[in-house]
């Protein structure tokens, strides 16, 4: 379980060196073992900050973050991070990218080949373990990015808009792909997006933060749609209805 306590965080101002511009502030929340997380807000309201934290990547400035208990302090090949970028090394095949976390913790051969075996193939890239990431497109890059991070086993995923780059299909593909996924792991995964209609369709919960104008606190939605989902969903009118007070909360923040 991931505990967010009274989290405060801010940059310096690059125009003024003495000043720093807070974008978290006393920011609560609790996300559940297994859960399905989406968070959503206007671009520059801490979002991606969060998950960096959470990562170890940055530091809080006050408050805590807890992971099962213990005070996060340090990045761990438990929290997994996704990026919007491509992560891939390009000089690697696709096998040695998948590989590559469980050789540098030192996993013997035998158990490497018989993990990032398994993981290629759950997510549908078997028959391409030996092609350069050149060779493939944005959607396949993205699945090598998500067999590399399984393949570490992590208890956390953090994805910080993992699909933004994506054409319209690609991305429906992989957010389909990623709940069967997740099905199967039942990580605690922690998903940034603008998309709205994304969030709803992944998530157990949706929490939208407000800007620090607006006070920087959050909105959490329960997602009463039960599993396994398809993308049927989206046609539904309670789907849409939801989607609709998304935007209409959204819209308060930042003009669409």
């Amino acid at each position: 379980m991931i505990e967010i306590k009274d989290l405060c965080f801010s940059y310096q101002n690059r125009k003024k060196a003495k000043e720093r511009k807070e974008i978290v502030h006393n920011l609560n929340l609790t996300v559940k073992d297994n859960e399905f997380l989406c968070l959503l807000g206007p671009s520059g309201c801490g979002k991606s900050t969060i998950l960096k934290i959470i990562a170890g990547f940055e530091k809080a400035e006050k408050g805590v973050i807890l992971d099962n208990g213990e005070e996060i302090n340090d990045v761990s090949y438990e929290r997994a991070m996704v990026f919007q970028e491509d992560a891939v090394f390009p000089w690697m095949r696709v096998y040695q990218n998948v590989e590559y976390g469980l050789k540098a913790r030192g996993i013997e051969k035998a158990e490497r080949d018989e993990i990032a075996n398994h993981f290629i193939s759950l997510v549908g890239l078997s028959g391409v373990e030996n092609q350069y990431p050149k060779e493939l497109s944005g959607g396949m890059k993205k699945r090598v990015d998500l067999a590399r991070v399984l393949s570490n086993n992590p208890r956390i995923m953090l994805m910080d808009e993992p699909f933004g780059a994506l054409d319209a299909m690609t991305k429906e593909k992989l957010q389909e792909q990623l709940l069967q996924i997740w099905e199967k792991t039942k990580k605690t995964i922690i998903f940034v997006t603008h998309d709205i209609e994304e969030a709803i369709f992944l998530g157990d919960r949706v929490a939208i933060m407000q800007p620090i104008s607006f006070g920087g606190e959050l909105h959490v939605y329960d997602i009463p749609f039960e599993r396994p989902r398809s993308l049927a969903i989206k046609e539904n009118p309670q789907f849409q209805k939801m989607r609709r007070q998304m935007i209409d909360e959204l819209k308060e923040y930042e003009s669409f």
